[in-house]
């Protein structure tokens, strides 16, 4: 099967960087991120070694960076007509979405990376937790995916890319702040409860103390499986 999966996220690779939008969101991340920690954060005059107050931030980025990252994706194929081409390549659907999944992750990845250098040169000015720091960009990673795979399926129901990144933002914008609902609604235990399991943010709050619960996990886990699953029927429904 990754024999399979590889000329996908190959494919997917190439088209990010052969447009702008892999530029333009790399630079405009670590930009961002520069000037949250030195600026805005002003990380120097709080003379404490963490850096939980930038990962704080990283939720509500997302929201914007994710629906950017996955409007092409099934969208673009769309318009220039190349979706049916895809649907009579010899790979299954699921074959098709974890390509792309993947590809997207890689970028992810990338971009995370290269925030790295922050963490390291700051470290020489004070005495960070590097196992708080490495449960803050397993956080970021995990909540990525989810944000990936809810992007890739709305893209998947969309027929351009504009429509493709509200939809995106507007959906990642419900499930990241929903939690936020108990702090203005006293709302009943049980209530409560639901409204935080739901919320990609509350789930993330652990991460960004550094602290790795294998519910957090498991949560992240099973939204992206679940959109990838919902992503695929989508593809065998329009393929039907």
């Amino acid at each position: 099967m990754m024999n399979n999966i590889l000329p996908i996220i190959k494919k997917e690779l190439k088209s990010y960087f052969n447009s702008p939008i892999a530029y333009i969101l790399v630079v405009t991340f670590l930009v961002f991120s520069s000037i949250w920690i030195f600026y805005l954060q002003t990380f120097f005059a709080s003379n404490v070694a963490s850096l939980r107050g930038f990962f704080s931030v990283i939720p509500i980025v997302f929201i914007i960076v994710m629906p950017a990252l996955t409007m092409r994706s099934w969208a673009e194929e769309k318009k220039l007509g190349t979706m049916e081409v895809l649907m009579t390549l010899p790979f299954r659907e699921s074959t098709l979405v974890i390509g792309k999944f993947l590809a997207a992750i890689s970028l992810l990845v990338i971009m995370i990376l290269l925030t790295l250098p922050l963490p390291l040169l700051l470290g020489r000015f004070g005495d960070f937790d590097w196992g708080e720091i490495l449960g803050q960009y397993i956080g970021v990673v995990l909540l990525g995916a989810a944000g990936i795979s809810v992007g890739l399926f709305v893209s998947s129901l969309m027929a351009n890319q504009i429509s493709s990144f509200l939809i995106s933002l507007f959906v990642l914008l419900v499930l990241t702040l929903i939690s936020q609902v108990n702090r203005v609604f006293p709302l009943p235990p049980w209530a409560a409860g639901m409204v935080n399991f739901v919320s990609l943010g509350h789930h993330f709050s652990n991460f960004q103390r550094g602290l790795i619960d294998t519910r957090d996990l498991l949560y992240y886990g099973i939204v992206s499986a679940l959109f990838l699953y919902l992503n695929t029927k989508t593809l065998v429904f329009r393929k039907w």
